[in-house]
């Protein structure tokens, strides 16, 4: 069971409470001790709660979501793929709320003079773990575009297929509610440069997992144009051979009646008879297939 971590640390201006897997009492106080409104408290302990921004007169209230999954895990949900963490911050205090471990959160130094420079470090690391999932999805569509097209399309799974897609369009969608309540976050003018950064670092991303889930949708569209087009090519097989031994069929059909009127049974020579006019039927039908390009 993951234990209740709360750290408190103290710059020269302000202070910074990280809080790691919270419990509700403990939010509870904090939300007394610093005047926090109770429902967004709610909020950063709901777990699939969207990035949002409010501003209050004492504070801003902030949720943003880190990729924290890998495309192997088979992952469909944006509470699979991603963690939250909660910001509650004004010019004397910083509060973080989160469940998951953040790595970056350690990377944190004791230079800044303001808790929104921290907030901005820690978005950008947030915004950066969309990174490597990216690249991941960007390989596994090129291993699967190769197999396709390459070797044997039929070694390539279905359901390969539905994870890179889903898991590309809920991303590019977790991404574009990021980016819109990046673009409401107001800074000071020393912050400013660094948030015009991740608002790139967005942007860029956004793009690019754009043009991954395009290539995704083309490559399911290439698979299932593959397969129907085996199949097609199964169908037209079985079609040929229907149409050789379907008249071949029909006149053994008649010769196997074997009624006493019938004067080709007294035939000697009846059978070698037969058997060449079934070979002619056959000729004929192979030199019409070759003449429409058939076969």
């Amino acid at each position: 069971m993951i234990q209740h971590k709360q750290n408190k640390i103290k710059y020269e201006n302000f202070e910074w409470i990280d809080i790691c897997h919270p419990d509700k009492e403990s939010l509870d106080k904090i939300a007394v001790d610093y005047k926090l409104d109770y429902y967004q408290i709610r909020d950063s302990l709901e777990q699939g709660h969207l990035p949002k921004l409010e501003k209050l007169p004492n504070y801003n209230f902030l949720i943003l979501r880190a990729f924290t999954s890998t495309i192997k895990q088979g992952a469909t949900t944006i509470n699979e793929l991603s963690n939250k963490i909660a910001f509650f911050y004004n010019d004397q205090k910083l509060i973080t709320i989160h469940r998951n471990r953040f790595d970056f959160i350690e990377l944190v130094d004791s230079n800044y003079n303001l808790p929104e420079e921290i907030v901005v470090f820690m978005i950008k690391k947030m915004v950066e773990t969309y990174q490597k999932p990216l690249d991941e999805l960007d390989e596994k569509i090129s291993q699967i575009e190769k197999t396709i097209f390459l070797k044997d399309y039929q070694k390539v799974s279905l359901e390969d297929l539905y994870y890179v897609k889903t898991q590309t369009r809920i991303t590019k969608k977790l991404l574009q509610i990021f980016q819109n309540v990046i673009n409401q976050l107001e800074v000071s003018d020393t912050s400013k440069i660094a948030l015009q950064d991740i608002k790139d670092l967005l942007l860029n991303l956004l793009l690019k997992y754009d043009e991954v889930l395009e290539n995704s949708n083309n490559l399911l569209n290439t698979y299932l144009s593959v397969n129907a087009q085996k199949n097609n090519d199964v169908m037209k097989l079985l079609t040929i051979f229907s149409a050789f031994f379907l008249p071949l069929t029909f006149v053994v059909g008649i010769y196997g009646m074997n009624f006493e009127n019938m004067p080709e049974l007294k035939w000697e020579t009846g059978y070698y008879i037969i058997l060449a006019f079934m070979a002619i039927i056959a000729f004929v039908i192979y030199l019409w297939f070759k003449r429409k390009r058939i076969i």
